[in-house]
């Protein structure tokens, strides 16, 4: 996609970033925009980009929101102290899938995590997910690890 830009998302952002998610069918994390979700996505916006080791990202094409992905460093004492970088909430519209947004986000994050220090880059998706296990096999990433998970 020639007119897609890729940049740090603003607060302006949030809405249409949360609307993404909340159109995920596969998703399951219930988001929903609305006047009583809106102040929880606010604050936790702010400390991820309050954090020189957070942020998020956004695509943007036609003057919409069509993609988006978090980024956080992790330091660690494994890999003889390597710093890895976990990308998160990988999440293109679904009426735009399969134009290469997802591959951008993804090389984007790559870049990004570089510039980070990071030795490799992680990531989880949805077990349910089997389309975008495909799209991430196909970026060269490998199935190393099984994720575990409990609500608190």
């Amino acid at each position: 996609m020639s007119d897609l830009v890729l940049r740090e998302a603003r607060t302006s952002d949030l809405e249409a970033i949360v609307r993404l998610y909340a159109a995920d069918t596969l998703g399951g994390h219930d988001d929903a925009w609305s006047e009583e979700t809106a102040a929880a996505y606010a604050a936790a916006f702010a400390r991820i980009v309050t954090s020189e080791d957070h942020m998020v990202f956004v695509a943007e094409a036609e003057g919409r929101i069509v993609g988006t992905f978090q980024v956080s460093v992790i330091p660690c004492l494994v890999d003889r102290g390597a710093t890895r970088v976990r990308i998160e909430a990988v999440q293109v519209d679904a009426a735009r899938r399969s134009r290469g947004i997802g591959a951008a986000l993804v090389a984007h994050a790559e870049a990004w995590a570089r510039e980070h220090g990071a030795a490799f880059v992680e990531l989880a998706s949805n077990a349910a997910r089997a389309d975008a296990h495909r799209f991430y096999g196909r970026l060269g990433y490998g199935q190393t690890h099984l994720g575990f998970k409990k609500a608190l």
